[in-house]
């Protein structure tokens, strides 16, 4: 286990197979890169085949400098991957294969203590379509709850939406992030009381709510590569802001910033300097 409190992620690791070829990707994965990229401590649990995929799969995971301490290993089931198309615009279409490794999280002892130090934690809808990984996912957030920021990181991808997964999820969440497609989606967002809310809204910028104040940043003008990963890098880097103790409209700010220049490179795990930040607007 590592040493200092870390940032924990539930959920997915898997192969992005992108035009320009395969990474490492997943937004749970790719939201715990960009909190290590931050400075601060990560790790991902989540499951891959016990098949040569998933075996380059770890080694992709600790090449990036991750822990691959908390991915299980499943006999039965192979390593996931996602057909990514990107558009012109640089947006993206997914494809995910269904019935694979990270569909069946278990729960592992480990996890007790894991839940225990963690330093927040954060995860999303689309690990919670099959019930092994939503029940393990759920269980370890309770056991966290109360003790750091649960960071429920919207990610709808069709057909895996479900009101019921919303309603559990939201029951656990201290934050709630959604894009502008997800924000349209009738769960009754706005009614939600107690809660740091923020809705990512692409070249147009973003908006961080709490019951104290409304934040609303306009887009950053970049040339965009594509969007993959651009949302879960936003939420690490205003969680990684948060905890270095920033004032949020700062922490958005960087967020806003960080979540342009990880668009404007390929794929979901680029790395990413607080120089090219600081450079923006």
């Amino acid at each position: 286990m590592p040493a200092a409190a870390p940032i924990v992620a539930l959920g997915e690791v898997l192969w992005d197979l992108l035009p320009d070829g395969p990474r490492a990707g997943g937004a749970p994965f790719n939201f715990a890169f960009h909190c290590h990229r931050l400075g601060h401590p990560a790790v991902i649990v989540s499951r891959v085949g016990d098949d040569d995929l998933g075996r380059r799969l770890r080694d992709e995971v600790r090449r990036l400098g991750l822990s691959d301490e908390f991915i299980q290993t499943d006999r039965d089931h192979p390593t996931g991957t996602v057909q990514v198309q990107v558009d012109a615009a640089g947006q993206p279409t997914y494809t995910i294969t269904e019935n694979v490794a990270w569909d069946f999280v278990e729960w592992d002892p480990r996890l007790d203590g894991l839940a225990r130090s963690a330093r927040a934690v954060c995860f999303g809808t689309l690990a919670q379509r099959a019930p092994t990984s939503a029940a393990t996912i759920r269980r370890f957030a309770t056991a966290a709850r109360g003790r750091c920021p649960i960071v429920f990181d919207v990610n709808f991808r069709p057909p895996f939406v479900s009101a019921d997964v919303v309603n559990k999820s939201l029951a656990l969440a201290d934050w709630v992030k959604l894009n502008e497609d997800e924000a349209r989606s009738p769960f009754g967002w706005e009614k939600l009381d107690g809660s740091l809310v923020c809705t990512t809204r692409g070249g147009n910028g973003c908006v961080v709510r709490t019951p104290a104040e409304t934040i609303e940043l306009p887009g950053i003008r970049v040339t965009v590569a594509d969007t993959v990963g651009a949302g879960d890098a936003f939420t690490a880097a205003l969680l990684a802001q948060h905890l270095d103790g920033k004032p949020l409209r700062e922490a958005a700010r960087f967020a806003n910033a960080y979540a342009a220049v990880v668009a404007s490179k390929a794929g979901g795990t680029p790395a990413v300097t607080r120089a090219e930040v600081e450079r923006l607007p």
